[in-house]
């Protein structure tokens, strides 16, 4: 999954109506409600703020809607430009300031389509990084190893007992890799399990 780093603001006009597309990474449902409240403050004298907010590691939170334009032409347009870059954590409104041209159904698909696509256009994407943490516990004998292999790492936590206790976190997909290399450099000397 990928979200955008920055905020990101594209204007365009359409047959004389404004389409502004604003662009939020955000953290949750909350934040996303939130920044959408202080655009409808910003832009209450617009004719629509349509919107689409997706939430969640696996985007599991995906709220849309038309704001008063015809079902179908505005909220789910925007979705489906988000979808297809596979982003999360991220909302896109585009605010239309009706500017006396009717644009019909396929109109109003194209223009909240590209208002939502250009602004895409503008952002950088990055890809979400999940975390894990590592615990492992070894003998003392081992101690100098694996803190040099696990340097580059952020060790949360390390207790001296009988024997050494880390907490590492470490991105979830070198999970394996990781794994396997603390076996092999420590002889099969260590505990190792994941949270």
């Amino acid at each position: 999954m990928y979200t955008i780093k920055n905020e990101v603001t594209y204007k365009q006009i359409i047959n004389k109506s404004i389409f502004i597309s604003y662009l939020f990474p955000v953290k949750s449902e909350d934040d996303a409600k939130e920044k959408l409240n202080q655009i409808r403050e910003k832009h209450y004298d617009a004719t629509h703020n349509c919107y689409c907010y997706i939430v969640g590691y696996n985007a599991s939170i995906i709220k849309f809607s038309d704001d008063g334009e015809p079902q179908g032409t505005a909220g789910v347009i925007i979705y489906n430009c988000l979808q297809k870059k596979s982003l999360t954590n991220v909302l896109a409104i585009v605010t239309r300031y009706f500017g006396g041209i009717k644009l019909g159904a396929g109109g109003l698909v194209r223009a909240y389509s590209s208002s939502t696509a250009l602004a895409l256009e503008n952002a950088e994407i990055i890809e979400i990084v999940k975390y894990i943490t590592l615990k492992i516990t070894s003998n003392y004998q081992n101690l100098k190893i694996l803190e040099k292999y696990l340097s580059d790492y952020e060790i949360k936590n390390k207790e001296f007992k009988e024997k050494v206790y880390f907490e590492v976190v470490i991105p979830e997909t070198e999970k394996d890799k990781l794994k396997a290399k603390l076996i092999d450099i420590t002889k099969d000397e260590v505990l190792i399990s994941f949270e």
